[in-house]
Parts: structure tokens; C-alpha cells; sequence
């Protein structure tokens, strides 16, 4: 976690990235389930609309989260996330139509805050130092099996002539491979399409079961794309053991909000 910074912003306490903290007017963050609004008492950071939870509370923490990362100004783009490797490019800005189906963000835009969701999937920030493009994805075991960070850094390439070399790439919080139990129906895809990786270990006690680690596989992908070792943050935090810090599906289920990573450029002044 050396190369992440947990900060406190009235109440709301993300992550953030040192690396990423670096460059001009590249604003980011890892939400936790710290800081909700309530009209009275406490209220976890829940950033989806969940059955549980109004709506109007879900904007507004929303809005309280975009304010603290100083990007109270920008415009949220969303997605409707079905853990594929699809990325959508914004040109300019988000539009006020339905969010695209697709798991990856990416921007060269101003003013546009691209976020993702998660509740044990990984999510992952991208910014090119030399482009000044940046990128949020969303990498759960679907997309991460699809290569959807891969993916992303080859539609940066083509969308704005991105270098491998020059991106920073951020991992947050996560269900990692302490945690993560997949059944020999997932277990024999990764193993076919991450062999040398060694992704897998076996479930001691638990016959055909076995334990994945999917930030490995995050960084097989960096490897094939060319992504430096030295440009590489992963925060290496499980959402499933910190269930008190983080929102967990595999912990919680249907109770479990949803956390958000957010990255975006700021307006000029």
C-alpha cells in the first residue's frame, strides 16, 4: 500500500494513488463505504443504486464523492457494466443518453469524470503522462478472462496514439486471491488462457475447489501490453477481508453496495 494515500474528506475516506497524484489536473480516487450521506447519524458510501438504498441519497453521495476528489465540477460518465472486454471511448462528453454497455472508460475530454463500480471486481485507473488521456475499468473474473485491461490500453493506442510505456496504471480495492473461491468450471479457463501465470491454488479441504488470484492475471496483462513494472500500483486491498472498509458482494450479497473508481481531468481554470 506504499504507493497509495487513504485520505479523509469530511467524513468521506478514499484511496488515491501517489503515482497518479502527480500529474497536472488528473484527479482520482478509490471510494470505500466510509462517508454517506444521512440526515441524521451514519450512513455507508453506497455509489449504486441499490434496491436498499433512494436515490436521491445515491446522487448525493455521488456528488460528495466527485467534490472530494475536486472534480465537483465534472460530469459523471457511467457505465452499464456486463463484464465484457468492451471499451468505450468519449470524444468529448458523456451525453445525457442511457450508459453504453461496456466494462472500460476512456477520455482525452476535460470536465468528464469516468467512473466504475465494484463490490469485489477490480477495479483499475489508467492516465497516459504524455497524452494526458485517462481510463477507468472495471475487471471482474469475466472481464479480467477477456482481457478487458489489455484491451483498454490497445484502444488507447488507437483512439490517441497512447504509448505503453508512458501509461501509470492503479489497481484498487479488490477480491483477491486470499478470498476468491471459484469452482473447476472457472478454474479451467484461466487455466488455459494464463497456464504460465499460475493463477489457481487448490482449496485445502474443499475438493475441486480453488483459490484465483485475478490481480496476477491484471498483471499478465500489463506484461503483454508493455506497461513498465516501475508505472504499476496495485493497492492490494481484499474487499472480502475488509468488508468493514469495503463494500463485498461475496461477503454481504444483495446488501453489499457498490464502491467506485474515478479518474478524470479537470477543466482549465
Amino acid at each position: 500500500m506504499d504507493g497509495f494515500i487513504l485520505h479523509d474528506f469530511h467524513g468521506i475516506r478514499y484511496y488515491s494513488c501517489r503515482a497518479l497524484e502527480t500529474l497536472p489536473r488528473v484527479c482520482h480516487g478509490f471510494s470505500t463505504r466510509w462517508g454517506g450521506f444521512a440526515a441524521t447519524g451514519e450512513s455507508p458510501l453506497n455509489l449504486g443504486y441499490a434496491s436498499w438504498d433512494s436515490v436521491e441519497r445515491v446522487e448525493e453521495n455521488r456528488q460528495r464523492f466527485l467534490s472530494a476528489l475536486n472534480l465537483g465540477d465534472s460530469r459523471l460518465a457511467t457505465l452499464n457494466q456486463v463484464h465484457s472486454n468492451r471499451v468505450y471511448i468519449i470524444d468529448d462528453n458523456p451525453g445525457d443518453g442511457n450508459p453504453p454497455q461496456a466494462d472500460a472508460l476512456a477520455t482525452r475530454g476535460e470536465g468528464i469524470a469516468l467512473a466504475v463500480q465494484a463490490a469485489d471486481c477490480l477495479p483499475v485507473l489508467i492516465a497516459d503522462t504524455v497524452k494526458r488521456a485517462v481510463a477507468a475499468v472495471h475487471s471482474g473474473w469475466r472481464g479480467t478472462l477477456a482481457r478487458v485491461l489489455l484491451q483498454t490500453i490497445f484502444e488507447m493506442e488507437k483512439a490517441f496514439d497512447s504509448r505503453p510505456s508512458d501509461l501509470i496504471v492503479a489497481v484498487g480495492p479488490g477480491i483477491r486471491a486470499c478470498c476468491f473461491e471459484v469452482g473447476p468450471e472457472v478454474a479451467d479457463l484461466f487455466e488455459k488462457d494464463y497456464a504460465p501465470s499460475k493463477l489457481l491454488r487448490p482449496a485445502e479441504g474443499r475438493p475441486g475447489k480453488y483459490f484465483l488470484d485475478l490481480s496476477k492475471a491484471l498483471e499478465a496483462q500489463m506484461d503483454l501490453a508493455g506497461v513498465h513494472v516501475e508505472n504499476r500500483y496495485d493497492l492490494g486491498a481484499c474487499t472480502r477481508c475488509g468488508a468493514d472498509r469495503f463494500f463485498s458482494h461475496r461477503a454481504e450479497g444483495s446488501a453489499a453496495g457498490r464502491m467506485m473508481a474515478v479518474i478524470g481531468m479537470r477543466k482549465r481554470d
